[in-house]
């Protein structure tokens, strides 16, 4: 090991191997991953441990808060945050090793998973028994449930469903010196207490680790449906998904992208669509077999000033949304490295904002990649660049900076569903008050603040 890496004491090795035995990892190789995560920002790593039950959790927090070790809670690293990146030296705590579903309940309409469960696994689970788990982030084959539920993941069908908070009933959660809370269960209504299962939700582990959680579920809809539609431009594009909400059509899903995501798409695959469109727009209805067909004759109604349409029902579905996820590894011809931005405005102000951030872009030299959830108001403003050339990626800096300092002025929020991490300075949006609140929580939950330290608030 590099004399200048800080260390763990052989006393303190020998206790995490003790714990989690071959679920241990120290060597400077195998840690290599750990140190990152789709932020591709990197930090210090003492140890990785996979714990495979609540106990061993609990017996590492009471170590960590009397040793005063740094504990880095982690799903599957796809924050694109740095929530997963270690800012001090600690332990990687790879919450996979717990990927269980215990249970699936058509009765009480209730699962109850362990936090490494993948979300797609997941989805497919519940599918088999007729449940629906509505959160749908577009990472979602990817990420896991816990990581969704630190990060209160949104998604594509969060327009009509809501968010990850809306579907957590109750959790166990690990607190630094080995307690144990339990909030909440399977029961969807309970007014007992503080709703600090909620207070957990979003939190980026930064009260403590979730062990098991309890979701909510749905009855699973029997089909849908959805319409790939193009304009002249982004402003034409929001204007006819006005006019579908003014007629009361609430689509599961809304999707946006502008006249540069059409660039990128066209440069790189298939574009079925004529040159004269410059912006999509994506949506998606679901119901009964009887309904969907007609909701969505309805929606294709109202969108009677798009210049082309493709409307899909399964396979063919699919197809149409094969262009929304493609949007991200796309945007790399405009180059190697990334800064990305999921800020939030009132839906009111999504066309403004978008134009503004591209004239933010503009006059730094760059292009605003600018698509999302249109229902929502969720704007991904995505810059790229070449950090190898010091003036790209200074230029790049200063322009997501200004991104972040106008989506403000449109009340609007830093973050829709990727959370803070280390990247983002909640202290732009939330007053000293908000702030000094947040933390004296975060004391209560965390006295010597080793839960991953330097995150959020």
């Amino acid at each position: 090991m590099d004399a200048a890496r800080p260390a763990l004491t052989p006393q303190q090795r020998a206790f995490l191997e003790g714990l989690f035995k071959d679920d241990a990892a120290f060597e400077e190789e195998a840690l290599r991953v750990y140190a990152s995560d789709a932020s591709l920002k990197r930090g210090p790593v003492l140890a990785m441990v996979r714990p495979r039950e609540t106990g061993q959790v609990l017996e590492l927090l009471r170590w960590a808060e009397a040793e005063g070790i740094p504990i880095h809670p982690r799903g599957r690293g796809t924050s694109l945050s740095g929530g997963c990146v270690p800012t001090k030296p600690g332990v990687v705590v790879s919450m996979l090793g717990m990927d269980r579903i215990l249970d699936i309940s058509a009765d009480d309409f209730v699962a109850e998973v362990e936090p490494g469960v993948n979300t797609l696994r997941f989805q497919q689970a519940c599918e088999e028994k007729g449940l629906f788990y509505p959160p749908d982030p577009a990472s979602g084959r990817a990420t896991s449930i816990g990581g969704n539920v630190m990060t209160c993941a949104g998604g594509l069908r969060a327009v009509k469903y809501g968010v990850t908070r809306d579907y957590v009933l109750g959790m166990e959660a690990a607190l630094p010196g080995g307690r144990l809370l339990r909030l909440g269960g399977r029961t969807h209504k309970d007014v007992i207490g503080l709703d600090l299962a909620r207070l957990f939700v979003g939190s980026e582990g930064t009260l403590g680790i979730v062990t098991k959680l309890y979701l909510k579920l749905l009855p699973k809809p029997e089909c849908s449906a959805s319409v790939l539609a193009g304009y002249p431009s982004l402003d034409a594009a929001l204007a006819s998904m006005s006019k579908v909400f003014a007629a009361g059509i609430l689509p599961c899903a809304v999707e946006f992208m502008n006249e540069t995501v059409l660039d990128i798409l066209t440069r790189t695959g298939d574009a079925p669509w004529p040159e004269t469109v410059r912006s999509l727009l994506l949506f998606q209805v679901d119901g009964s077999r009887e309904t969907v067909p007609l909701e969505n004759a309805r929606l294709a109604a109202r969108l009677d000033d798009a210049l082309w349409m493709m409307c899909g029902e399964g396979e063919e579905e699919e197809r149409l949304w094969a262009y929304r996820r493609r949007v991200s590894s796309a945007s790399y011809v405009l180059g190697p490295d990334r800064i990305g931005g999921d800020m939030a405005v009132p839906r009111g102000s999504l066309l403004q904002a978008v134009r503004r951030f591209e004239a933010i872009a503009a006059a730094h030299g760059k292009r605003l990649i600018g698509f999302g959830h249109a229902g929502d108001g969720n704007i991904h403003a995505n810059l790229h660049y070449d950090a190898s050339d010091p003036d790209d990626a200074r230029r790049t800096l200063a322009a997501h900076r200004e991104l972040d300092g106008a989506v403000l002025e449109y009340g609007g929020s830093l973050s829709g569903e990727h959370g803070a991490g280390c990247l983002k300075d909640v202290g732009r949006q939330l007053g000293a008050a908000e702030l000094e609140t947040m933390r004296a929580v975060r004391r209560l939950f965390d006295p010597k603040g080793i839960l991953n330290p330097g995150k959020g608030y």
